[in-house]
């Protein structure tokens, strides 16, 4: 076993962020381009944006604003100037800061539109000052500077028109069979990212549960568990305490999370479910480390096929990863894991992704439900069969097919989605 090649990935796509992904993306842009150009007062902020960056990063809260919007990230990244901080720059704002914000908002020195390429994930900011301007491009991922200009020189490139190879990250190794071996074998002890996702999204979890954040979604099912309307059983607490992070992620809660594989919601998502089962199973703790890197790692490998953003929500991706950890909770083998991927694939593969905001607390708790489920099916015995819409007899097949459908079939479902919620804009 290749183990290094594993931590790597790991490493690469468990990152700490603050606040949901690409509207901090669009921020972290500009603070970069702020950070380069010369002169001391900002007089204009430009960022083009692929239409999913848009569609993420329109509606969901900006932690410590009580607001939302892809100008107020951008000027608030070209305020705060801490581009060194990465996902996590807008930890501490001030109140000045959101006040000089949206005075710059106001004055229309934000110009925001969408960028004419065909990348999922792409960031172009440009900022402005008298003496001087610089322009930041990110692609793929949220934190991959691949262009930087200063006065239209180039002082920084790293995309392939440079011909400079700048990932080291293997994904090739990744299947299910080297995930569940490298899980079985590695000495847990030493994966502090993943015991670090445990600690962070556990707290954010429980903080959802106790205050009001958003549509309230996990704190609702919850309430209604303590007053006996529903049962206080492993499902239901699962679908409340994952619900709950999403709630207060997307309400703009100032606590940090492990995101996985560029988004929060997908992290929580494939920690908290996993944790829930456990906490009430009652297992060891080398137990719950073993089956929340087995559902970080699924998740990184399907996303690693799928992408960073499609039309299809990527809870469900991550619910998946959270359905073969608790498959392994429950004492599952490996032909279990795949049976509880393959229930998984032939239940919520279908739910669209409309952006980032409260509402998707929701799809979060479905999914949830749906792992809980699907991985009691799997430990069963029971297994959707082949026969059956895009599933194949080989799990591998499978994911490969819901790749295909959010890499290639759901184009045109993210342009209506897009105009839908730009034409709501415009009224």
């Amino acid at each position: 076993m290749e183990h290094e090649k594993f931590l790597k990935v790991l490493d690469k796509e468990l990152v700490v962020a603050l606040g949901c992904t690409e509207p901090i993306a669009i921020a972290f842009a500009a603070a970069m381009a702020r950070k380069h150009v010369k002169g001391e007062k900002v007089e204009e902020v430009k960022v083009f944006a692929s239409s999913n960056v848009i569609k993420n990063a329109m509606s969901v809260n900006i932690p410590g604003t009580g607001s939302s919007g892809i100008n107020l990230a951008a000027a608030l990244g070209s305020i705060v100037n801490k581009a060194e901080k990465n996902l996590e720059l807008l930890n501490g704002l001030e109140k000045e800061d959101i006040e000089n914000a949206k005075s710059m908002i106001k004055e229309g020195k934000v110009y925001i539109d969408i960028a004419k390429t065909p990348k999922k994930l792409y960031i172009e900011a440009i900022v402005n000052t008298e003496q001087s301007s610089a322009r930041v491009i990110i692609e793929d991922t949220h934190t991959n500077i691949t262009l930087i200009e200063v006065d239209g020189q180039t002082v920084y490139c790293n995309s392939s028109d440079c011909a400079v190879e700048n990932n080291d990250v293997d994904y090739s190794i990744l299947n299910i069979d080297t995930i569940w071996d490298f899980v079985q074998e590695y000495d847990m002890d030493k994966l502090e990212l993943v015991k670090k996702s445990i600690e962070l999204n556990r707290v954010i979890g429980i903080e959802g549960l106790k205050n009001a954040y958003g549509l309230q979604v996990g704190r609702t099912i919850y309430n209604q568990m303590n007053k006996g309307i529903i049962a206080d059983d492993t499902a239901n607490y699962a679908m409340a305490l994952t619900a709950a992070g999403s709630d207060a992620r997307m309400a703009g809660c100032t606590l940090n999370v492990m995101s996985n594989s560029g988004s929060g919601n997908q992290g929580i998502t494939a920690t908290l479910p996993v944790y829930a089962v456990w906490e009430k199973l009652r297992l060891s703790e080398d137990k719950l480390m073993r089956a929340v890197t087995l559902s970080h790692l699924i998740t990184i490998y399907i996303k690693s096929k799928f992408g960073r953003l499609s039309a299809i929500c990527g809870a469900t991706v991550a619910s998946t990863g959270a359905s073969c950890g608790i498959v392994y909770l429950l004492g599952g083998d490996k032909n279990s894991i795949k049976a509880s991927i393959q229930n998984m694939m032939g239940n919520v593969t279908g739910m669209l992704c409309d952006g980032a905001k409260a509402g998707c607390a929701l799809k979060v708790s479905t999914c949830t439900n749906a792992a809980v489920h699907s991985a009691i099916l799997a430990k069963e015995g029971i297994s959707i069969q082949s026969t059956d819409g895009i599933i194949e007899n080989d799990a591998e097949r499978t994911i490969d097919n819901l790749c295909a459908l959010g890499n290639e079939g759901t184009r045109e479902a993210d342009r209506i989605i897009l105009d839908i919620m730009l034409s709501k804009t415009r009224c």
